[in-house]
């Protein structure tokens, strides 16, 4: 193995934590490829000092079918890739321990995680850091079996909230490589690996310090994945003495044996398993060593093996837990390494699948303003023009509809705000009638005074009825009445660099935050700062990138900015400026050319408008590729499918909700 230890953060855009990572019920790889099946040692056929009785046996419920998964990307992220570690499931939180970073680094540190939103708890470190070993909760502490960094350890290690961190055991022998299955009080552990010999005892321990051998598997494996489900283990795949193997093998803990029950359609090893509502998963996994995308579904009763659906992207070696009806997929690697994505996996409560259904690319209606046009769309996800603004059933208002620079929902998708940027106005529109409602500046006329803007842009109305808008060519961001008063002002006018909190270098972007607070950015500079709807400023940062355009506000201490420029890219940012995640291409079809706006999505993929290749697109942040897109690359057009400079758009999710500009009324 050769790990070097390292500490870490652990959640993106979270904190700074002294160690950092881990995974369960599937791990993967200490050590050289074995080569032989694994010899059985005699210390690891040592019953307890008190012997466990097996679990009570459920009836297995009667089920006509397997339903599918649906997988998603979460909105929030692990803070560094992150692969081989422990994850358990304590309550309603997500426990993280240990784990294998980038560099082949490994990590000692356990967090407690709020699976709602990433935020992390820091529990404490191991004693020792490593990757690859299988863990569970026993009795409230959290329990650490095997794994290792340079060689497998035997090494029991706990952690409770009394007594800390601690060398609570020993296992029979050196294992890594394994997987653990919690059934009742009672852990049991499958397969794994010494540093040279495959392990074929299936382990059970109580309290993590005394084990019994339940039993052998015939196929003796490592980096199987593993589920149990009416007092029986089922493992799936591994590595094998001979390779990948595509077994499923049953062991019956009451009846103290083992077979196999049945095939996978494919060798596979690395991957996950999980039980949901009864059913049982195979998740990611490796085949000839490429990650798979495959869920797979696996009946017991039939021993049949189905296709469930697909992950977001190939995974492999990632660890899962359940809290509630659903599973957590926590990083994992891909075909670049380890990675920083969370994934979260529901049963499909009809015939709908992962990304295959409502939640790809996205679930609701997306409103495009398509500035080269002069007009707006509203698309759903397989590309249907739904509405248009102009047309002949409603009329541009008095002085024209010339470059709309940006469009968002309001009320409740009742209304539109959009701002014409090329032509000095903001205006708001009924929707779908197109009725014009409120306006404010003169059509085509630029100024400073009252009732004038200059190139006005990203104007949102806030819940108190009121619009801000950025006046960039002012230097500016203005709140506006209905009445059209102005009420407040960041910024002097006219006066056109950064000097907070008395002077802005050209605004271009306003985003009314959920404190009521707005994220303001810069052109003059490349600043991004938080100011408070009175003017006080609450954070500046300044960003290596060229032009910043239009930032969102991700996580608590997280954020996402567009760079318009070409190549263009897309930003995820801290507010001490430090960058946490990118976006660059620099050639080729997923390329950016001068994106304007870019907004996280709340199945976690990335909407972009990709002004100057006239399209807008959605973007896998995990795999870095573009994964949907309205309009034709590099191709000026008006007709159906394309579109001519777009630098707006806005997603009305199912409810009539604003989930990207929630702050907004």
């Amino acid at each position: 193995m050769d790990r070097r230890y390292i500490s870490c953060r652990l959640l993106k855009g979270r904190f700074g934590c002294p160690a950092g990572f881990l995974t369960v019920m599937v791990l993967a790889g200490c050590g050289s490829t074995a080569t032989r099946a694994g010899t059985v040692s005699p210390g690891a056929r040592e019953e307890a000092r008190t012997p466990l009785a097996a679990p009570t046996i459920a009836p297995p419920r009667q089920r006509t079918s397997t339903p599918p998964l649906s997988a998603v990307l979460t909105t929030w992220q692990l803070e560094a890739p992150l692969s081989r570690a422990v994850v358990l499931s304590q309550g309603r939180a997500l426990l993280i321990a240990g784990g294998l970073g980038t560099g082949g680094q490994s990590t000692a540190g356990v967090f407690r995680v709020d699976p709602t939103n990433g935020a992390p708890t820091f529990l404490g470190s191991l004693p020792y850091p490593g990757h690859d070993a299988a863990g569970a909760v026993l009795h409230g502490r959290v329990v650490v079996f095997g794994g290792g960094e340079a060689q497998s350890i035997a090494s029991v290690q706990s952690l409770a909230p009394r007594s800390g961190a601690q060398v609570a055991g020993r296992l029979p022998a050196a294992r890594s490589d394994l997987t653990e299955i919690t059934l009742g009080n009672r852990a049991y552990l499958v397969g794994g690996y010494d540093g040279i010999h495959l392990a074929p005892d299936v382990l059970e321990t109580a309290d993590g310090s005394h084990f019994r051998v339940v039993t052998q598997i015939p196929v003796p494996v490592r980096y199987g994945a593993a589920a149990g489900l009416h007092g029986r283990l089922f493992v799936f795949g591994g590595q094998a003495g001979s390779g990948e193997t595509s077994a499923i093998q049953e062991v019956d803990i009451g009846a103290r044996r083992a077979r196999i029950v049945g095939h996978l359609p494919v060798p596979l090893s690395h991957a996950s398993a999980v039980v949901l509502q009864g059913y049982v998963y195979i998740v990611g996994g490796r085949t000839n060593q490429v990650a798979s995308r495959q869920i797979w579904s696996f009946d017991p009763a039939s021993r049949r093996v189905k296709p469930a659906g697909l992950l977001p992207m190939a995974l492999s070696d990632a660890g899962i837990a359940t809290v509630g009806a659903t599973a957590y997929l926590i990083g994992g690697e891909g075909a670049a390494g380890p990675t920083t994505s969370v994934v979260t996996l529901n049963v499909a409560a009809d015939s709908t699948v992962g990304f295959g259904a409502s939640e790809y690319p996205f679930n609701g209606r997306l409103l495009i303003a398509d500035r080269g046009n002069n007009r707006l769309l509203l698309v759903d996800a397989s590309r249907h023009v739904l509405w248009t603004y102009p047309s002949p059933h409603a009329g541009a208002p008095p002085g024209g509809f010339y470059y709309p620079d940006d469009a968002f929902f309001a009320d409740h998708g009742k209304t539109v705000i959009v701002n014409e940027e090329g032509n000095q106005v903001v205006v708001r529109i009924a929707f779908p009638s197109g009725r014009l409602q409120w306006s404010y500046g003169h059509p085509g006329v630029f100024g400073s005074a009252p009732g004038y803007l200059h190139e006005p842009d990203d104007a949102y109305l806030l819940k108190n009825g009121q619009v801000v808008v950025a006046d960039d060519q002012n230097c500016r961001v203005l709140f506006l009445t209905p009445a059209g008063r102005i009420t407040r002002q960041i910024g002097t006018t006219g006066i056109c660099f950064h000097q907070p909190p008395l002077t802005l270098g050209s605004p271009n972007g306003d985003t009314p935050l959920a404190n009521g607070d707005v994220l303001i950015s810069e052109i003059n500079g490349s600043w991004i700062s938080e100011y408070t709807s009175g003017g006080h400023l609450v954070w500046t940062a300044h960003l290596p990138i060229a032009y910043p355009s239009d930032p969102q506000q991700i996580g608590p201490d997280r954020y996402l900015v567009a760079d318009y420029a070409s190549p263009g890219g897309l930003y995820e940012f801290s507010r001490s400026g430090t960058i946490l995640w990118s976006y660059q291409i620099p050639n080729g079809p997923d390329m950016l050319d001068h994106p304007s706006l870019a907004e996280r999505l709340p199945n976690g993929l990335i909407a972009v408008s990709d002004d100057y290749r006239h399209r807008v697109v959605v973007i896998n942040p995990v795999t870095q590729t573009i994964v949907w897109q309205y309009g034709q690359t590099n191709i000026v057009g008006a007709g159906s499918g394309s579109l001519n400079t777009p630098d707006g758009f806005d997603l009305l999710a199912p409810g009539d909700l604003t989930p990207t500009h929630a702050a907004t009324k």
